[in-house]
């Protein structure tokens, strides 16, 4: 069994720090959650397929970075003897030799049961012995000049509703840098990832520059799926990361000591900002954080007690020089969803309906949000933009993405529909206008029309014209009446109904007098009763 492959997003994620940003293969690994040999054999892969920039790489779609990195057969792929053995739960095998008559045998054993090719009870034992021994050492965290901002949430003041007095408590977001312990914060109404995003954005702002990585906790809003091996950025995340050029990095789920700076940071802004503010009474946000930029700004230029410096100067002197500058524009918020593709080739985002190409129906698309646009992708190739609406329940349908067949229905008019009518005759013009006007908007009557223009193709325009008068006549304007006429040929008796009329009519002649010559006065005499018509 060979060793797992990354995500091909989370490749392209190890090939942009490496090839962008300079990382080493340990800080990528750090920052990927993946073992360093395997960001190692990514990198190798990539010079070996002579990608050595970023921008060779950067707007390529995933399925051509992969057949440039993975080639079928690649005996690095199969190589048994490389392949990983499985890695027990050592913190789980501690807990679980603080019961009573557990064995670390028993445990192997165990062990071995779910994984048949695993260590043998020798490397097992091994193994363990040297985990217990990292237990208690603490290494000392050593922060280079523009390398990282620690980033993190506390429990903030409260704001308070000046009518009904109802209040709500504010998130307080704390960022420091590593090296300097230069501060920043601001309250929030929430955790949610728009005022994540946003406290990112204006934190960058305030420092005038951005660092090469910054360290979050596994908070939903940034870390979608906290795992100790591979956790899962948030996209909106990990696209301000791009827009940046930053690399995020993680801390370990259960591992405070991974940002330890950022809990002292926190400690500092509860005692100094929000210690100094529980009296004051707020009633909305702008309030709070003009209150909290006063603070923050006596804290930054307060001399430190050992340094003879204040944040702001150890900032200027370590950090600022080796920060990334920031990018011409701010990073514009933009949060991403999936969308499936309905039959009617639409994908509904926030209740309104945007077309997509007609072909992509039933597939499950990636949707780009911003204030304005909103963007669509297909296995991050992007698919189309349309402007954004906010109107709910309404379509927004571009006519390329529609079949030649939709396209055709869209062309149609309601004049358009009674002068193609009028053709057949004044009948079928006077039963499509009829049903046009019936409805509360002529679309609705659409359908019917074309049925309408489609019995024509099967019944004639005679029989079609013999129809619609019959159904005129009666008041059965609909496609259906329609239908049932011309199915039972109703039409038929009508039209010879009016030959036959046609036929009983007495044509004229000299040698008939017709009904008004026994009315008159003068009448021809009686001749045994009987009466002679013809002279």
């Amino acid at each position: 069994m060979g060793r797992e492959r990354l995500s091909m997003r989370k490749i392209k994620e190890v090939l942009r720090l490496h090839l962008s940003c300079g990382l080493s293969a340990r800080q990528i690994a750090r920052s990927s959650q993946a073992a360093r040999s395997t960001v190692a054999d990514y990198i190798r892969r990539a010079r070996q397929a002579s990608i050595t920039t970023w921008e060779q790489v950067q707007h390529e779609d995933e399925a051509a970075i992969e057949s440039r990195l993975f080639v079928v057969g690649d005996p690095s792929r199969s190589s048994d003897a490389a392949r990983p053995r499985p890695q027990p739960d050592y913190a789980k095998v501690r807990d679980e030799l603080r019961n009573k008559h557990v064995t670390l045998m028993l445990l192997w054993q165990e062990y071995k049961e779910q994984h048949a090719d695993g260590y043998a009870y020798s490397q097992y034992a091994e193994h363990y012995r040297s985990y217990k021994k990292t237990l208690d050492w603490v290494m000392r965290q050593e922060h280079k000049a523009g390398e990282k901002v620690f980033v993190d949430y506390c429990d903030g003041l409260f704001i308070e509703d000046a009518q009904t007095g109802e209040r709500k408590q504010t998130q307080l977001f704390v960022g420091v840098w590593g090296a300097s312990n230069y501060t920043y914060a601001e309250a929030t109404l929430s955790q949610q990832l728009p005022c994540w995003i946003g406290s990112h954005v204006q934190a960058f702002e305030y420092f005038g520059c951005a660092p090469h990585a910054v360290v979050p906790d596994c908070l939903k809003s940034g870390v979608t799926h906290a795992c100790h091996y591979e956790p899962d950025i948030n996209p909106t995340y990990a696209e301000l990361a791009g827009h940046y050029g930053v690399a995020v990095l993680p801390a370990r789920p259960r591992h405070p000591r991974d940002k330890a700076k950022v809990e002292a940071g926190v400690l500092i802004a509860q005692r100094w900002i929000l210690a100094a503010l529980r009296h004051r009474r707020f009633y909305s946000l702008s309030e709070m954080n003009r209150a909290i930029r006063e603070l923050l700004e006596k804290l930054n230029t307060r001399p430190l007690t050992k340094m003879k410096k204040s944040r702001r100067e150890l900032f200027e002197q370590i950090d600022r020089p080796k920060a990334l500058p920031l990018p011409a524009r701010p990073y514009e918020y933009a949060e991403w969803k999936k969308a499936r593709v309905n039959i009617d080739y639409h994908i509904e985002v926030d209740a309104h309906f945007y077309s997509v190409p007609f072909r992509l129906v039933h597939q499950t698309l990636d949707v780009r949000l911003t204030a304005t646009v909103v963007d669509i992708f297909l296995r991050s190739e992007r698919i189309f933009c349309h402007a954004r609406s906010r109107e709910k329940y309404k379509y927004t349908t571009v006519p390329e993405h529609m079949p030649p067949s939709h396209r055709h229905h869209a062309e149609w008019t309601p004049s358009r529909m009674v002068a193609w009518a009028a053709k057949t005759g004044a009948a079928t013009a006077q039963f499509v206008r009829t049903i046009l006007e019936s409805k509360p908007h002529p679309e609705q009557g659409y359908r019917a029309c074309l049925g309408v223009f489609r019995l024509q193709r099967h019944y004639g325009p005679e029989r079609i014209e013999a129809a619609c008068r019959r159904a005129v006549s009666h008041g059965a304007i609909s496609y259906k009446s329609l239908q049932a006429i011309l199915a039972n040929g109703l039409d038929k008796i009508a039209q010879e109904a009016t030959a036959n009329a046609q036929q009983t009519q007495l044509p004229l002649h000299e040698n008939i007098r017709g009904s008004g010559y026994y009315d008159s006065a003068e009448k021809p005499p009686s001749q045994g009763g009987t009466i002679n018509h013809v002279e």
